[in-house]
């Protein structure tokens, strides 16, 4: 029961960490590699799979609410929204690999959304990004690297 619960809380610390939510998976993870009771491939599949899937929700975000932008209560300014869309048509899907990068990727797979991005496109991309991501966390973490 006590694994359920701690890959739980990684997954939902993933996933609130993709979201545009000032949240952060990294430490959770970290904690988890260190404590040599869950297997890598594991807590590195849980990691990914819950970042990915806040991140699916960013997009879906930008692809359904995009027409409220100028609703008051929109999570974006129109400023900063508009300075992401000129980012994402000038340097366009392969700006996703970023994606991991605290600040900036969370807005930009809200933008993907919103351009319209083909999911068959989006996910592959983000999936190779935020998976990185935390194998790169693990072989820091684990003197792998």
């Amino acid at each position: 029961m006590l694994s359920l619960s701690a890959y739980l809380g990684l997954f939902l610390s993933a996933l609130g960490a993709a979201t545009l939510l000032p949240l952060q998976s990294e430490s959770v993870l970290v904690a988890l590699l260190l404590s040599e009771a869950y297997p890598l491939w594991t807590l590195l599949a849980v990691a990914t799979c819950g970042n990915v899937l806040g991140s699916l929700l960013n997009w879906l975000l930008g692809r359904y609410l995009e027409h409220f932008r100028h609703r008051r209560w929109f999570p974006v300014s129109d400023a900063r929204l508009q300075q992401a869309q000129h980012w994402y048509t000038r340097y366009g899907r392969w700006s996703l690999l970023l994606s991991w990068v605290p600040i900036i990727g969370d807005p930009l797979t809200l933008v993907a959304g919103v351009m319209r991005e083909r999911l068959w496109v989006f996910l592959p991309i983000v999936s190779l990004a935020k998976g990185g991501r935390y194998l790169v966390l693990a072989a820091l973490t684990l003197g792998l690297m």
